[in-house]
C-alpha cells in the first residue's frame, strides 16, 4: 500500500526538482520559512518527512541494559494552507504511518513493511487535523500549532508487536525563533506538549486492557532549541537538544529522555528544499537509548 506512494512522491519531487534547475532562487524559504512562520492567503507548504529510529539499548528502573535491535519507522505527510490576510491563521493536517520490527532485525529492516507474527507490524497510525496561529502582533517570530491526533487502529501491541500509541493525542507546539545580525546565524526555539485520552492499558484488578494506551492518562512535556548557520542563503547546518518528559496523571507510568543532534537544510529550487537529520539518545528514564536517523521534503507554493 505505501510502497506506490512512496515511489509517488519520490517522482514528484524529482519532477519538479528538474523542472526548476534552472530557476534563480530569490529568496529562501528555510530561512524566511521556520516553523514560527505562518504562511500568507492562498499559499500551500506540504511536508513529507521521514523518521527512523533503532536502539540496542534501554533504561529499566534505571539501569542501562541490552536489547535485541528494535526499530521504529515513521513517516507523516503535513499540510497546511494560509486561510487569512493577515499570516495569523493557518489550517491543515498531518497522516502519520508506522512501520516497526523486532527481534534484532537489520535497523533497515522496517523499510520492507511486513506484517509478520511477533516480527514486524505496519499500518497507518494517526490523522490530525490541525491549525496554526500567530496570537501576538508585537511577536511577529511567536506562534503555536494546535493538533488533534485520532487513532486509525484499535490495538497498540497486538500478536505482531506494537504499532504506536493507541490515543487520542491533543498535541500543542509553541514556536519561536530568532535571527541574529548579518542573516548567519538563527536561533529556534520550541515547547511541546501532548495529552493523551483514551482506555488505560491496566483494568483496576491489573490485567492487560488490550484496547488501551501505554500513556493515557498523561501528559507530555518536550521543550527543545536548535542553532543554524547559514554558509548562503540556500544551506543551512544546525545543531539541537531536545528533551521529552512524559508525567503521569493517573496510569502510574512516567518516563523521559534527552537527545543531541545535528542536521542541514538545502533550497533544492524556489519552492522544495530538502533536510536530513541525526539524534542521538544519550540518556533515559524508562526509555530506549538509541538514535534517529530522518529526512524530509517540504515544498511551499
Amino acid at each position: 500500500m505505501l510502497k506506490p506512494l512512496f515511489y509517488l512522491l519520490f517522482i514528484l519531487a524529482f519532477t519538479v526538482t528538474h523542472a526548476q534547475g534552472e530557476e534563480q532562487n530569490e529568496t529562501s524559504n528555510i530561512q524566511n520559512y521556520t516553523p514560527s512562520k505562518l504562511l500568507e492567503n492562498g499559499k500551500w507548504d506540504v511536508k513529507w518527512f521521514n523518521n527512523l529510529y533503532t536502539q540496542t539499548k534501554a533504561d529499566v528502573n534505571g539501569t542501562t541494559i541490552d536489547v535485541p535491535r528494535s526499530n521504529f519507522f515513521t513517516t507523516s505527510l503535513e499540510v497546511f494552507t494560509g486561510v487569512s490576510e493577515s499570516k495569523k491563521f493557518n489550517a491543515g493536517f498531518i497522516i502519520e504511518y508506522r512501520s516497526n520490527t523486532f527481534g534484532n532485525q537489520s535497523a533497515t529492516s522496517p523499510l520492507s513493511f511486513n506484517n509478520e507474527i511477533g516480527k514486524s507490524r505496519t499500518g497507518l497510525s494517526h490523522i490530525a487535523p490541525s491549525v496554526k496561529i500567530a496570537p501576538f502582533s508585537s511577536l511577529p517570530n511567536f506562534s503555536m500549532q494546535s493538533s488533534i491526533f485520532i487513532p486509525l487502529f484499535s490495538k497498540e501491541s497486538d500478536q505482531n508487536g506494537y504499532l504506536a500509541n493507541n490515543s487520542y493525542i491533543w498535541q500543542n507546539r509553541f514556536f519561536y525563533d530568532y535571527s541574529f545580525p548579518g542573516s548567519k546565524f538563527q536561533l529556534f526555539s520550541e515547547l511541546g506538549t501532548r495529552l493523551f485520552f483514551g482506555e488505560k492499558n491496566k483494568n483496576s484488578d491489573g490485567t492487560i486492557n488490550p484496547n488501551g494506551g501505554y500513556a493515557n492518562s498523561s501528559v507530555e512535556l518536550a521543550p527543545g532549541i536548535f542553532l543554524s548557520y547559514f554558509p548562503s542563503s540556500k544551506f543551512t547546518t544546525l545543531v539541537f537538544a531536545q528533551h521529552a518528559q512524559l508525567i503521569e496523571i493517573d496510569n502510574k507510568f512516567s518516563q523521559n529522555y534527552t537527545a543531541l543532534g545535528l542536521g542541514a537544510k538545502y533550497q533544492l529550487s524556489k519552492s522544495l528544499n530538502v533536510e536530513t537529520l541525526y539524534s542521538k539518545f544519550i540518556r533515559g528514564n524508562d526509555s530506549g537509548l538509541g538514535q534517529s536517523f530522518n529526512l524530509g521534503l517540504r515544498a511551499i507554493f
